[in-house]
C-alpha cells in the first residue's frame, strides 16, 4: 500500500459522498454498502483489494454468529484506541453488545464521519451520540504519513 495522509484519506472518502447505497458493490458514484465505502478508499492507495470478497447477505452478521468484520479489519488496518481515533481512521460499529460488528464509516474529524447506509447515498453525518454509544473498534489504515 501506497503512502497516505489522513487529509488524502479523508478527501477520498468525502469524494464518495452522493454514491447510491447498494449492498456488497464498492464503485464510487455508481453504488456502495459501508464495507464497499472503505474498500474503495482503500483502493485509492493500494491499487488491489486487500482480499477477496465471499458474497454476504444482508444480516451476515446475525446469521454466522462471528465478528467477521473486526477479523477483516485487524488482518489489514492498525487497531487504536475507540478514544483515540483521528480524522481518516475507520470506525466499525456493533447494534448490541452481543452482536458482531455490523457497520463501518470513516471519521473525518470534528466529529464526523463519511459512512453508507441502506436506504441512503454516501454521505458525511455527525458522530452522534447514538453513533458513539454503538462504537466497538477503530483502526487506522497501514504506511499512514501523519
Amino acid at each position: 500500500m501506497r503512502p497516505a495522509s489522513r487529509a488524502r484519506i479523508v478527501a477520498e472518502a468525502r469524494a464518495w459522498i452522493g454514491t447510491p447505497y447498494l449492498h456488497q458493490a464498492s464503485l464510487r458514484g455508481a453504488g456502495c454498502d459501508c464495507l464497499g465505502l472503505v474498500r474503495g478508499v482503500w483502493r485509492a492507495f493500494a491499487d488491489t483489494e486487500p482480499e477477496p470478497l465471499p458474497p454476504y447477505a444482508p444480516d451476515w452478521a446475525e446469521a454466522a454468529g462471528r465478528d467477521t468484520l473486526t477479523a477483516a479489519a485487524r488482518r489489514h488496518l492498525n487497531p487504536v484506541a475507540i478514544d483515540a481515533a483521528r480524522e481518516g481512521d475507520v470506525l466499525l460499529f456493533r447494534w448490541r453488545a452481543h452482536l458482531p460488528a455490523k457497520h463501518c464509516a470513516i471519521l473525518t474529524g470534528a466529529g464526523h464521519m463519511v459512512h453508507a447506509h441502506d436506504g441512503a447515498c454516501v454521505a458525511e453525518v455527525p458522530l452522534a451520540p447514538w453513533w458513539r454509544r454503538h462504537v466497538c473498534g477503530a483502526f487506522s489504515f497501514p504506511n499512514l504519513t501523519d
